[in-house]
C-alpha cells in the first residue's frame, strides 16, 4: 500500500483538551473526597462538574470528527488495523486498572486481615484490640466515631443478582444486533441495539438504588473502613465503565438509525461492542468476589 492511500489526520486539539478535562475530574473528586472545599465549600464539585462538562463537550466533538471521516471515505484497510491495534491496547489498559483493583481487594482479605488477626510470619498477636476477629469483611474500625463500620453489607441475591443477570443479558442483545448488522438487517440492528441501551440505563438505575440503600440503611460508605473504601472503588469505578459504555451504545444506535455503517465497514460498532463484553466480564467478577465471597 503506498503512503498516499493512508489517511493521516490533521492536528487535532481534542487530545490536550481532553486532558486538562481529565485533570479538572481527578482534581475536583479527589478534593471533593478528602473535604479539601473553600469556606464556602463546593470547590471540589465544582471542579469536578466543571472537568465533566468540558470532557462531555470535548467527546462530542471529537466524535463528530472521526464521524465525518469515516463517513467520507478518507479511512483505508491500514487505517482499520490501526483502530483495532489502539482498541485493543485501550481495553488492555482497561484490564490492568481493574487488575490493580482487584489487586487490593485480593491483598487486604487474604494477606493483610489475617495478618492482623495474628496469622502467618507476619502476623502479631493481638495487633489492634483485645477480641478482633479477622474475618471479612470489617465491620469494625480501630477508630468507631471518625470512621464508623457499616452495620451490614449488601445482599447479593437481589439487586446485585438481578444486575448481573441484565449485564448479561445485554451481551447476548448487542452479540444479536451485531450479526443484524451483518447481514445487513437494519431493523433488528437497531432493535436489539436499543435493547441493549435500555438495559445498560436499567442497570445504573439499580446500582444507584443499591447506593442510597447502602448509605441510608447499612451506613455502608466511603469512610466505613477498608471494606467500604473497596467496596465503592471497584462498583463505583465499574459504574462509570458503564455509563461511558451506555453513550457510546447511544452512539452507535443514532449512527445505526441515520445510515452508517455497512456489514463490511462497521468497526465503530466492533469496538463499541468490545468494550461492552469487557464491562459485563469486570461486573462478573465482580460479583463473585465482591458481593458473594
Amino acid at each position: 500500500m503506498s503512503h498516499s492511500a493512508y489517511y493521516v489526520p490533521a492536528q487535532s486539539r481534542w487530545p490536550i483538551l481532553a486532558s486538562i478535562a481529565l485533570f479538572l475530574m481527578a482534581f475536583g473528586a479527589g478534593s471533593l473526597i478528602n473535604g479539601l472545599s473553600t469556606q464556602g465549600g463546593g470547590l471540589g464539585l465544582t471542579l469536578l462538574l466543571a472537568g465533566a462538562f468540558t470532557m462531555g463537550m470535548i467527546l462530542v466533538g471529537w466524535f463528530r470528527t472521526v464521524i465525518t471521516e469515516s463517513q467520507s471515505g478518507l479511512y483505508s484497510p491500514q487505517m482499520d488495523r490501526s483502530f483495532r491495534w489502539g482498541m485493543s491496547w485501550f481495553i488492555f489498559s482497561e484490564v490492568m486498572f481493574f487488575a490493580a483493583f482487584f489487586g487490593v481487594l485480593f491483598y487486604v482479605r487474604v494477606l493483610a486481615v489475617p495478618w492482623l488477626g495474628g496469622e502467618g510470619e507476619k502476623g502479631v498477636s493481638q495487633m489492634l484490640w483485645q477480641g478482633f476477629e479477622a474475618q471479612w469483611p470489617l465491620l469494625t474500625t480501630p477508630d468507631m466515631t471518625q470512621f464508623p463500620g457499616a452495620a451490614g453489607v449488601i445482599d447479593p441475591w437481589h439487586l446485585p443478582l438481578l444486575n448481573t443477570a441484565i449485564l448479561v443479558t445485554s451481551s447476548f442483545t448487542l452479540t444479536l444486533a451485531h450479526h443484524a448488522l451483518k447481514v445487513d438487517n437494519r431493523p433488528k440492528t437497531i432493535l436489539w441495539l436499543g435493547t441493549t441501551v435500555l438495559l445498560g440505563v436499567v442497570f445504573l438505575l439499580f446500582q444507584l438504588s443499591e447506593y442510597v440503600e447502602a448509605y441510608t440503611e447499612l451506613g455502608l460508605t466511603l469512610n466505613s473502613g477498608i471494606y467500604g473504601a473497596t467496596f465503592f472503588i471497584l462498583t463505583g469505578f465499574h459504574g462509570l465503565h458503564v455509563t461511558l459504555g451506555t453513550l457510546m451504545l447511544i452512539i452507535i444506535w443514532l449512527r445505526v438509525m441515520n445510515g452508517h455503517f455497512s456489514p463490511d465497514n462497521h468497526f465503530g460498532f466492533e469496538a463499541t461492542a468490545w468494550y461492552w463484553h469487557f464491562v459485563d466480564v469486570v461486573w462478573v467478577g465482580l460479583f463473585i468476589f465482591v458481593y458473594v465471597l
